[in-house]
């Protein structure tokens, strides 16, 4: 078992010192809840990643998208390289529900697209807590779905041994039970193949490497680790577990019991229906779950298996679901919940929305109402799970700071030296004229600018408008995807552009040293973009160059912005003061700037794929191979964002494929 150890020459700098200290000492002194505010740029993530070296505890990191989630994953990976980091997101690339809209009377069929890679990680989650081993798990919110229970996970596991004596035949009967697939032409990850006395494995939850073990007769002779690219043995063992091929495993000792179960909640769901003379919703739920269960008697599988799950796993109606967090020790971890102010609503948000669904399925006769049991955790549920937590985010809620009974730890001053941007405020009257002049200033300085206004039609029409005037702009919108948005950008740096408007620009990805300027247009309406944690955020943008500050225009200052205001020139007077104090003479970030991506087969971006219906298999796969080798050099060299990037280009592409 390897404790956690860093693998980096980089050290603790400017507030990261203090902030690790002080939560350390925190989580020592029995402190169960506390908030790390580190404005943008601090480094956060370098300080959570001390904080559990020094604890020594397996830790969850929870953040409320896939983009961070990937991002965060490949920092952690890089930080500990000789640790268990682990990557626990929804498998589905495309997931669209079972619902029903009584309305007008449309069925919507649950359809779903799983990322069988992805699948692969969570497997690898699993299996490396239940084997005990230091782990870091990094996770989007799905942690809060339901999983397999612990005890079936554990049960199915083959423990084999040099010189055991083995019986072969057995063995590959146990391995199907365990999901795998026999296949003596493809070993992919969750088969296995028989060649004369030698057995093939090849592990669910990775790809690098497959299991032989050689038989002499009925006696295990040799345990091999080979490397799945160039079948070299790497290590020899004398004992191995085999785990499950896939994260849901059926526990076949109660199989008959759970089946009588169903068939038993169906009746008495019949006879309701009957009783308030619901014949339809009658026929249809009979029909529907008859058609289960013939399914799943005969091939231990049917589509929405998952609905059946309170009764295959024998538990109470409206008992919690096993999820990820039940493969933690009850005591003895830390959850770590990075950009709290957007992922706690989004925790409190999932189980109301998905029971509103299933409530009107139920309602309808398309499901029984055990259905309602698989589920995510409800927010009760999700914080008794929680033994030590760490709220992290540059603008913390009430909620997260009230939680934590005001144990709030500040890391304000960035390693660099850089300061909060400083905030201006021009009439909104003539905030378009105001631009103009603005954005002239820039690019005499050849810097660059974000402009954030309310609504589409204000930015198409600025976007226009500045394109009229000579001003090279671009509009980014959300239905751009991840690579349009990160060639939009990598063109904002290089001076194909000198201003991107949007009405969203809070989002991950957006830290371009190049912008010393955010505008923010009606800075002075309601709404949740113009809300004091909002504009915060917003700030942040200019928050990587040294000659970073804001306009804000508006005619009158509102309460959010004089508490984001007032914030924002708090935390400027600290690091100001910090520098003046250790001599320290801040400058702007240089970054490089990645060449857009592209397949060195044909020389042609990803878009093109996108945008071809007719998309050539074998050259999509051909640059998915390599995107994938750049994703991990990308990883390796900490470019961190082009790493995210490169992921989403990924599973955009095998999307296609499929």
């Amino acid at each position: 078992m390897n404790a956690f150890k860093l693998t980096t020459n980089m050290s603790p700098k400017g507030d990261q010192i203090s902030s690790i200290a002080k939560l350390v000492k925190n989580i020592n002194q029995g402190e169960k809840s506390q908030v790390l505010l580190g404005a943008t740029g601090t480094g956060k993530t370098f300080t959570i990643a001390n904080v559990i070296e020094k604890i020594q505890q397996n830790t969850l990191v929870i953040v409320h998208n896939k983009t961070l989630a990937a991002q965060l994953y490949s920092e952690f990976k890089e930080l500990f390289k000789n640790n268990h980091v682990e990557y626990f997101v929804s498998y589905f690339d495309f997931y669209q529900p079972e619902a029903y809209i009584p309305r007008s009377d449309t069925y919507i069929e649950k359809s779903a697209l799983v990322n069988q890679e992805i699948e692969m990680l969570r497997l690898s989650s699993i299996n490396s807590l239940a084997s005990n081993e230091p782990t870091i798990i990094v996770a989007s919110v799905a942690a809060i779905y339901a999983s397999v229970a612990p005890s079936d996970f554990e049960m199915y596991r083959i423990v084999l041994s040099k010189n055991m004596e083995r019986n072969l035949k057995q063995l590959q009967y146990d391995l199907v039970r365990l999901q795998y697939q026999r296949n003596n032409i493809d070993l992919k990850p969750g088969t296995f193949r028989l060649r004369g006395d030698v057995l093939e494995i090849a592990p669910g939850y990775t790809d690098t490497f497959t299991i032989r073990i050689s038989f002499f007769g009925s006696k295990i002779e040799e345990i091999a680790l080979i490397d799945a690219l160039t079948g070299q043995v790497k290590e020899k063992w004398d004992t191995y577990v085999i785990v499950p091929a896939s994260e849901y495993i059926m526990n076949r000792n109660r199989w008959k019991e759970s089946m009588e179960l169903i068939k038993k909640e169906l009746d008495e769901r019949i006879i309701y229906f009957k009783k308030n003379n619901k014949l339809l919703e009658a026929q249809r739920i009979q029909e529907r779950t008859l058609h289960d269960v013939e399914a799943l008697e005969e091939l231990g599988y049917c589509n929405g298996i998952e609905n059946y799950s309170r009764h295959l796993e024998l538990r109470q109606a409206g008992s919690t679901p096993y999820t990820l967090f039940d493969y933690f020790k009850s005591s003895g971890w830390l959850l770590v919940i990075d950009e709290s102010h957007m992922t706690i609503p989004q925790i409190k948000g999932m189980y109301n929305t998905d029971r509103s669904r299933k409530e009107t399925l139920v309602e309808y006769g398309f499901r029984l109402p055990s259905a309602l049991d698989n589920r995510p955790l409800n927010f009760d549920e999700f914080q008794s799970k929680i033994d030590k937590v760490i709220y992290v985010s540059a603008t913390p809620n009430e909620w997260e700071i009230k939680r934590s009974n005001d144990t709030v730890v500040e890391q304000i001053v960035r390693p660099t030296g850089l300061v909060d941007p400083l905030i201006e405020i021009h009439s909104a009257k003539y905030q378009v004229d105001d631009l103009v002049i603005e954005l002239k200033k820039q690019i005499a300085k050849k810097e660059r600018a974000f402009v954030t206004v309310l609504t589409i039609k204000m930015a198409e029409n600025l976007t226009d408008f500045l394109r009229k005037h000579k001003f090279k702009v671009m509009y980014m919108h959300n239905e751009l995807k991840t690579l349009e948005r990160a060639k939009i950008i990598n063109d904002l740096r290089r001076g194909k552009y000198d201003v991107i408007v949007g009405i969203n620009l809070l989002r991950e990805g957006l830290d371009v040293p190049e912008v010393s300027l955010v505008a923010v247009f009606d800075a002075d309406k309601p709404g949740f973009f113009r809300s004091d944690k909002a504009l915060i955020q917003t700030f942040g943008r200019a928050a990587r160059n040294i000659n970073g500050r804001v306009i804000l225009y508006a005619d009158h200052q509102t309460d959010a912005m004089k508490i984001a205001i007032s914030e924002t020139n708090r935390r400027r007077e600290i690091q100001i003061k910090y520098n003046a104090k250790h001599h320290i003479s801040p400058q702007t970030i240089v970054k490089p700037i990645f060449d857009d991506i592209t397949s060195k087969d044909d020389a042609k971006t990803i878009e093109a794929y996108f945008k071809n219906n007719k998309v050539n298999f074998k050259k999509t796969s051909k640059a998915v191979n390599i995107l994938k080798k750049e994703m991990l050099q990308a990883a390796h060299n900490q470019e961190y964002e082009r790493a995210a990037f490169l992921r989403d280009a990924i599973i955009e592409l095998e999307g296609k494929i499929k």
